[in-house]
């Protein structure tokens, strides 16, 4: 079975910097990927966004991105390690937006199934998140991302690491989250889980925002019936996740899908 180690390569051997092993290079590379296939979708907001990987092993370090690169310019190589204090780990020609220390350092320090963190300022993000009512029920996507969707209220930018307590409280057990009046966020185990739920995520914005350009009164808001059945079809999904037991996971077949169109689009990732 091909596992997401077998991906492109341009010459990442010879750019590794000394003193990285071989996990925490294979986070990097990937980490690089999503970077650029944020880009790609355009959910980047020039320098002011960030997504977060753990490096592995017993530091309780993370990966983010050099604030001064836009995300279609960073590489495995480029990225900023930095431990949960928000020390910089080694040599780096850039620092790292302290905002995004505060909100990544948060929920990596809380959560321990939060491998993968993005959050994100998109127009239509941002939109969804200062509705009143937050995420509705008008689409298939919203119908399975409401059940498993956190929110937090806006508290100016993220400079007070006070702030992170009641961010992990709001956040609870949820893997997806609308920060009110700032945008989007979603964790996980591994970079396909976490691209995935900021993907749909945003995607479920996007479409609330559009169906509302119009007005509220005549938004057609999904039956009870389809709400209630969207529930049982979540609790059902580890019985369905074993069923396709030797296939592979779908985490894994968005991942490899992600990095074969960063390879054709926005190649280098890798260096």
């Amino acid at each position: 079975m091909a596992t997401v180690l077998e991906r492109p390569r341009s010459g990442a051997d010879d750019v590794r910097p000394d003193g990285i092993t071989d996990a925490e290079w294979q986070t990097r590379v990937d980490l690089a990927a999503f970077y650029r296939i944020a880009a790609i979708h355009d959910y980047d907001d020039f320098l002011y966004t960030h997504i977060s990987a753990r490096v592995p092993g017993p530091d309780h370090h993370f990966l983010i991105n050099p604030f001064g690169l836009t995300f279609d310019e960073i590489t495995a190589s480029s990225l900023v390690k930095v431990d949960l204090d928000g020390n910089v780990i080694g040599h780096s020609e850039y620092g790292i937006n302290y905002a995004g220390y505060v909100i990544h350092s948060a929920i990596h320090a809380a959560r321990e199934d939060a491998h993968w963190i993005a959050h994100f300022h998109t127009r239509d993000g941002m939109g969804a998140s200062a509705h009143a009512e937050g995420l509705l029920p008008l689409t298939q996507r919203a119908l399975y991302i409401i059940p498993r969707l956190a929110y937090h209220d806006y508290e100016g930018v993220a400079l007070n690491l006070d702030e992170r307590e009641r961010l992990q409280a709001d956040l609870g057990d949820k893997k997806l989250m609308l920060l009110r009046n700032h945008g989007t966020l979603a964790l996980g185990r591994t970079a396909g889980e976490a691209w995935s739920g900021i993907y749909q995520l945003e995607e479920a914005c996007s479409a609330q925002v559009a169906a509302l350009a119009g007005g509220r009164d005549h938004v057609l808001i999904a039956p009870q019936e389809a709400q209630d059945e969207a529930l049982r079809q979540i609790a059902q999904r580890p019985a369905a996740a074993a069923a396709s037991e030797g296939r592979k996971p779908h985490d894994q077949l968005v991942w490899e899908a992600v990095l074969r169109k960063v390879a054709r689009t926005l190649p280098g990732f890798d260096t």
